[in-house]
């Protein structure tokens, strides 16, 4: 959204070119960093307004910082047709009316009578919802001021005292909406009392584009991103090296969103692939491209490795005791501790007297270890990289061979190796500094052949 010049472009086109038709909804999400300064920076880990709230410090400041960089958005969006005075006083209001609503809920918290996580869960609701309200508005006063029929569904419930689902909602919302006459631009946020913020956390606006398809029973979902979905990060192998898989299915984008690199958030791939709607990745920078098309049951003709993908976030986890030979159950103990502290492994490898688990690093914590110490006679930490062969028709001979050989004249040592009967991806732990390269290098031999 932060390149919206492009976006207009190359995505949406001018009404009079032949590019430009109606029949089209946009889910818009808030603009680069502005999501991060309402809530925390999503890697530094910087706190913003609702991390200032809920620590009851001055969260005025913020918001104030808040408003006036949105506002320098705003300016800077008047050379595409943006009315500056129209869009700051949607934003002002906005603004003040949640600045209005955090100090009822302090005063909410200082009675006592009210759970706290309650309050704080609608505090990181209400503000989530505003970078989204933000870009939509201006989104549709520019596609207005150009001549185009665009209308805002405003998907945030802001002043809506009802008390609707996420899917009654976009019910409500979309049943007086002809998409067919209209260009529709949906807040990718959607107030909803289960809370998407609480059960998808920064995953939501791909949650609010995948209800509005299913709904709509649209013919194609797409996703307009930096990149191609590639053969592998452009940003380590060079974009020159990153080919576009132009073809997968829903499997592979499920093995990529369980590392970390998604195509699409998982819990919104689920009902686009029930409701047998393909999903297309585009890049925004080369709207010619058709991109990738990821649908429900395609299978690679010919069989091929199409990405090559990994993290070096992650931790291994190894539980040793000799007590687990032949001990029925003794991983599902293991189990529970992680379910105790709400940890999804990506990887387990496994063998007569050991258990490794593979964790994101952000999981790991000094009570989980002491547990484990204190169950079992050995814990061992140890901080890695995961890559990942995968591909929608890799089941055959030589491939994990070949990806192993790869791995060993490069001198990248494999510390855990896992893969499934249904052979789709191929997991390896390596170590965390050998990460790019091996990335480079597996993408070089297996997905750059002839």
């Amino acid at each position: 959204m932060s390149q919206f010049g492009d976006v207009l472009s190359n995505i949406i086109g001018a009404p009079d070119s032949a590019k430009f038709r109606y029949g089209r909804v946009f889910v818009v999400s808030a603009y680069a960093g502005v999501t991060d300064m309402l809530l925390e920076d999503k890697k530094s880990g910087d706190p913003g307004i609702y991390q200032y709230f809920v620590r009851g410090e001055d969260y005025s400041a913020a918001l104030e910082e808040l408003l006036t960089r949105l506002l320098a958005l705003n300016e800077e969006m008047t050379a595409l047709g943006l009315n500056f005075h129209t869009c700051r006083e949607f934003l002002l209001d906005r603004v003040m009316q949640a600045e209005a609503y955090l100090g009822s809920m302090e005063d909410i918290l200082a009675s006592g009578y009210v759970g706290r996580e309650s309050i704080f869960s609608a505090a990181r609701e209400l503000l989530a919802s505003i970078g989204e309200a933000h870009s939509a508005f201006n989104t549709v006063n520019v596609l207005q001021n150009r001549g185009i029929r665009a209308k805002l569904v405003d998907l945030t419930g802001f002043r809506d005292p009802k008390q609707l689902t996420i899917e009654e909602r976009i019910r409500e919302s979309f049943r007086y909406v002809d998409p067919a006459q209209t260009l529709i631009v949906a807040t990718g946020y959607t107030k909803g009392k289960e809370g998407i913020m609480r059960q998808f956390d920064r995953g939501y606006s791909e949650i609010t584009f995948s209800r509005i398809a299913t709904y709509l029973r649209a013919d194609e979902a797409i996703i307009h991103k930096e990149y191609h979905l590639s053969s592998a990060d452009p940003k380590i192998v060079g974009v020159d090296k990153a080919v576009p898989v132009g073809r997968t299915n829903y499997d592979v984008a499920d093995q990529l969103a369980d590392i970390g690199m998604e195509a699409i958030h998982p819990n919104a791939s689920k009902p686009l692939e029930m409701a047998g709607i393909n999903l297309r990745v585009k890049n925004t920078f080369e709207p010619e491209h058709p991109g990738t098309v990821i649908s429900k049951d395609y299978i690679g003709p010919q069989a091929k490795i199409e990405i090559i993908a990994g993290s070096d976030k992650i931790v291994v986890v190894e539980i040793h005791d000799t007590s687990m030979v032949g001990e029925i159950g003794f991983d599902l103990e293991i189990m529970k501790i992680f379910q105790h502290y709400k940890i999804s492994y990506i990887m387990k490898a496994t063998n007569a007297n050991s258990i490794s688990l593979v964790i994101w690093e952000t999981d790991l914590s000094d009570p989980l270890v002491a547990e484990l110490e204190a169950n079992y006679q050995a814990v061992r930490v140890k901080k890695a990289a995961i890559v990942c062969v995968i591909g929608s028709n890799i089941a055959m001979p030589k491939i994990l061979a070949r990806a192993s050989n790869t791995l060993a004249k490069h001198d990248i040592n494999i510390n855990c190796v896992s893969q499934s009967l249904r052979q789709v991806n191929m997991q390896f732990v390596i170590d965390r500094e050998m990460y790019a390269k091996a990335i480079i290098h597996l993408n070089e031999d297996l997905c750059l052949e002839a």
